[in-house]
């Protein structure tokens, strides 16, 4: 870090930022990007504050959907500032103070080494001697994302994706000025009133929306992708056009979008929710994603699981569908290890009585008598899934207790969601439980200590299937949003708990599938449920986009052959998950011999490459596949090798081309890994890093490695 009397610069070899000091002390940053680069803001200096604050009684100097320009946050005053070096990290904290109403901002800044990734939180403090009601802090506040060359903006597209049940992941793209057109403001105040803003809903941090978003010049591929880490719908990010330049601004629940405030008394603090600024110099969204799955890397959680990558069956997808029972079970245990698998889930279903509704019941999760009967249960299940040198696992859906089930009855009120001091009911008869309280915390680790000590489990898939709104509140002065925002760090702490317990315990986390994709959730669990989606031919563009949202090793994807599919579509199936988290389901059982052949195919394969895939960042020769899109493809790379896969969906051209410019020049021979029988021609061009590929069927799709060890 380096100061002068005006400016500190603080960063490493792959990111640096200024941050002006004006003469009366307040601060802004004034570049973000690589080192060397000249300043990116227009003179005197960058627009914003280090941190917007809305108190009540303090808004805003400029109305309209955009949470920036807060008068606190224009109030605020440097006072003193510190780094550090904390392992592969740096860290830049600064200490700001507002002097009207005795607000502190502590604003730490974290970037790992080598890696152009800003971390950003802020702790508020109450210095005053008055209550300061918050109604929205930003956890991060960027301006100058482009210069002050105007060409710059028009060049800017915004980046969000659109994430819904059964169509997750899905990539939008559109012009910064489509929202903030170019105006003549040379006679009025330089800043839209309606920047773009996309704000999660609800109990669920993916819903409607990944909490995710980015922006990028087309021309010279320079690109921004950001994380909001937040593990609940309370969250919110805006960018816009603020005095010539592109500005992003992230934030967690807010009082515009959620409802959310916070009483911050005399001395008391609070904390934002954390949030991740990735960079690329150039490569476009691709090389930005690149950065950003780095980095997601550097804040887990380590878990063997990361490298192992075992091979899961999962019984649910296209399969038993929630209607376990021994009889169904066994064959597929058998099934599942000739196939190769390693891990055996049992999904929902295990805890309900055949003849009875199980929706509303749930919440004591014991074994179900008539699934499973005979002295042994469901033990005798189990015992045939070590007996198969498999490691069980099982589904639990934690959070939700049935109107019915007798844990409705004693557990205690404040154990539960409320709103006006009534218990919320969603879904047809579902509670939630509010994990403040200590005694549906410890009811969720007796259950899980059963499972995992007694039982022998190894694996949970711990889902979340209804969406309780706005959140919960204890008193009359919570809002619910408020309570929600407690109950998800509350949330974090179990899962902390679970694995200090069990730490070669395996979690898989799933929401109605995808929605609950973030980084809060995943810099501590395993796996991530991509989707619930059933139709083979619809899972591609989910599964091409999953990478921009989880790593590829902790990506599950359905891999769920049927009887009546053709060879072509059991390959179609079974090829789209080799690049993620292999999961396999289907009537693995009642495949003839052929398909089967092409299910231990893959299944070797995948063993074959899921070394390479924990070092692997993602690309896409096609671009983010639109939902419709003909041709899909997504690559992952290494220093050494490129893996490839390539689906041709009904309606497409049999050809495609498809640029790997990482590979100008390099001379090397395409190897189809799967299926060995495919009649894919590939071609490659090195003058043009094109590659060539015709696929005689639709639908019809090859897993394709190129190796490029002669780049070094």
């Amino acid at each position: 870090m380096s100061d002068d009397d005006q400016t500190i610069r603080w960063g490493h070899g792959a990111l640096e930022l200024e941050i002006a000091l004006q003469e009366d002390g307040r601060p802004r940053l004034s570049r973000i990007g690589s080192p060397g680069e000249t300043g990116q803001c227009p003179q005197p200096g960058a627009p914003l504050p280090l941190v917007e604050v809305t108190v009540t009684g303090h808004g805003r100097f400029w109305s309209g959907r955009n949470l920036i320009d807060t008068a606190v946050g224009a109030r605020l005053r440097h006072r003193s500032h510190r780094s550090a070096r904390e392992g592969d990290w740096h860290v830049l904290t600064l200490d700001l103070h507002e002097p009207e109403t005795g607000l502190t901002a502590e604003v730490v800044y974290r970037s790992p080494d080598g890696l152009p990734v800003l971390r950003s939180e802020v702790v508020l403090r109450n210095e005053g001697g008055a209550i300061l009601n918050l109604e929205s802090v930003g956890s991060l506040v960027a301006g100058c994302l482009t210069s002050g060359d105007p060409a710059d903006l028009d060049a800017a597209d915004l980046l969000w994706a659109e994430n819904d049940w059964l169509a997750e992941c899905r990539w939008q793209r559109s012009p910064l000025r489509v929202t903030s057109p170019a105006l003549n403001r040379r006679f009025h105040f330089n800043s839209a009133k309606s920047p773009r803003v996309v704000a999660g809903e609800g109990t669920w941090s993916s819903l409607g929306h990944l909490p995710m978003g980015g922006l990028t010049d087309r021309r010279s591929g320079r690109s921004w992708v950001w994380q909001i880490e937040h593990n609940g719908g309370g969250w919110r990010w805006e960018s816009g056009e603020r005095d010539n330049t592109a500005y992003a601004a992230l934030f967690g629940p807010t009082d515009q979008d959620h409802g959310w405030r916070h009483p911050l008394a005399p001395g008391a603090e609070f904390r934002t929710v954390p949030v991740a600024l990735a960079f690329a110099a150039q490569g476009g969204p691709d090389a930005a994603f690149a950065t950003l799955t780095r980095y997601r890397r550097a804040i887990r959680r380590p878990h063997a699981d990361h490298a192992r990558l075992p091979v899961i069956f999962n019984d649910y997808m296209n399969c038993l569908m929630g209607d376990p029972t021994t009889a169904a079970l066994l064959p597929l245990v058998d099934a599942a290890a000739e196939a190769g698998a390693e891990y055996f889930v049992i999904d929902a279903g295990w805890y309900a009585e055949e003849q009875k509704s199980w929706w509303d019941t749930v919440g004591a999760w014991e074994p179900s008598v008539s699934r499973f009967p005979g002295e042994r249960g469901i033990h005798e299940v189990l015992d045939r899934i070590r007996e198969r040198h498999l490691v069980p696992g099982i589904w639990l859906e934690p959070e939700a207790v049935g109107v019915n089930s007798p844990m409705a009855k004693t557990l205690p009120e404040e154990a539960f969601f409320r709103r006006d001091g009534q218990r919320v009911v969603e879904a047809a008869g579902r509670y939630q439980l509010d994990l403040r309280h200590p005694a549906a915390r410890a009811h969720l680790d007796r259950v899980v200590d059963r499972l995992v000590g007694e039982w022998g489990v190894g694996y949970l898939k711990l889902d979340h299937n209804t969406n309780h709104g706005s959140g919960t509140s204890n008193h009359p002065e919570e809002t619910p949003a408020a309570g929600q925002l407690e109950h998800n760090r509350a949330h974090l702490d179990w899962l902390d708990g679970i694995l200090d317990r069990h730490p070669d315990l395996v979690i898989e986390n799933c929401a109605s599938g995808g929605m609950r994709m973030d980084y809060a959730l995943l810099s501590r669990l395993q796996l991530q449920s991509t989707s619930d989606q059933q139709d083979l031919l619809l899972y591609p563009p989910i599964a091409a986009a999953a990478p921009t949202a989880v790593t590829p090793e902790q990506g599950a994807v359905w891999a769920y052959p049927l009887p009546e599919d053709s060879l072509d579509e059991v390959a179609f199936t079974m090829a789209t998950a080799l690049l993620g988290r292999i999961h396999l389901s289907g009537e693995l059982a009642e495949l003839g011999s052929e398909a089967t052949a092409l299910v231990h195919e893959a299944v070797t394969v995948y063993k074959s490459v899921r070394a390479d895939l924990p070092q692997a960042v993602p690309a896409w020769p096609l671009g983010l596949p639109a939902w419709d899109a003909p041709w899909v493809a997504l690559a992952l790379h290494t220093a050494d090798v490129t893996y490839l896969t390539v689906w041709r969906r009904p309606g497409a051209e049999n050809t495609a081309t498809l640029p790997l410019p990482h590979l100008l020049g390099t001379d090397l021979r395409p190897e189809l890994l799967y299926p060995s029988a495919s009649q894919a021609v590939p071609t490659w061009h090195p003058d043009s890093a094109e590659l060539t590929l015709s696929l005689p069927a639709a639908p019809s799709a090859v897993l394709l490695r190129l190796d490029h060890h002669n780049l070094h």
